[in-house]
């Protein structure tokens, strides 16, 4: 079974498929009354609001991580 991270991955890129299906219809003139469009609408902005979500939250993980290879060039070095 696949790990946590790249269910997450396919699943941004699922909603990125999708959202960008659903703005070529918007663009591409295939809604023919309002109903339609307020629902295509509202599909594309929760795509759009989840896609955020995770970004969010994927930059909180790394944030948190403090395995990462930043060097404190102010903290306790070598004196010349």
């Amino acid at each position: 079974m696949d790990d946590g991270l790249t269910i997450v991955s396919k699943m941004q890129r699922l909603m990125k498929d999708n959202l960008q299906k659903v703005g070529d219809v918007l663009i591409g003139g295939g809604v023919d009354n309002m109903e339609k469009y307020q629902y295509m609408l509202g599909q594309a902005r929760t795509y759009q609001l989840m896609l955020q979500e995770i970004s969010n939250l994927l930059n909180n993980k790394e944030q948190k991580d403090e395995q990462g290879t930043v060097i404190d060039l102010n903290g306790r070095g070598p004196k010349t």
